[in-house]
């Protein structure tokens, strides 16, 4: 059975990004950009609100200006299979599946069939997850940042949490897991 992992990169204050989608947090350093190397490395599945989803659609494609990093992260990107949860999109690219209905079926149906680790993103679709009761961790890139306003990583649901693990990832970056009480 997968393991349903929220992954995320949010702010001191709790967000996302801003309330236009823009990349306020900046680029990671190299060592956070190596942390999500090595996590999406080990995942079996993933599973992608269509905002998100639309974001990272910027790896199915080579660009010249990549350096080694950026080229292994998007090899590793493409080969994990992705779905996404969507009731505005027709249809996916590569390697995806399309999640409409009964979402919740839907995804008991993947953990079921899965076996590693499935990681959610997308804020509205982590809502969605926790407010199932789905999310077996959270995994929280903490960037050194306050943005005041946007899109919080918990709008709705926010379900109580013990701390798992912390590791510090470069100067000013953690990484926190949680597990739901």
């Amino acid at each position: 059975m997968g393991k349903l992992i929220l992954s995320m990169n949010v702010s001191l204050d709790g967000y996302v990004d801003d309330l236009d989608g823009g990349l306020v947090m900046g680029a990671p350093s190299a060592e956070v950009f190596r942390f999500w190397i090595e996590a999406i490395r080990d995942l079996a599945a993933t599973i992608y609100g269509r905002r998100m989803y639309e974001v990272m659609r910027y790896w199915d494609e080579d660009r010249p200006e990549w350096n080694e990093s950026l080229r292994e992260f998007a090899v590793l990107w493409r080969r994990v299979p992705k779905w996404v949860v969507s009731s505005t999109l027709a249809n996916v690219g590569p390697n995806a599946t399309l999640i409409t209905g009964d979402i919740e079926t839907q995804v008991r149906a993947l953990k079921a069939r899965t076996d590693g680790l499935i990681s959610v993103s997308g804020p509205q679709t982590a809502g969605l997850m926790t407010r199932l009761g789905l999310v077996d961790e959270y995994h929280l890139v903490l960037r050194p940042f306050v943005l005041g306003k946007g899109k919080p990583l918990f709008a709705d649901a926010r379900p109580p949490l013990r701390l798992v693990s912390s590791k510090q990832l470069d100067d000013n970056t953690l990484h926190l897991v949680y597990e739901p009480l």
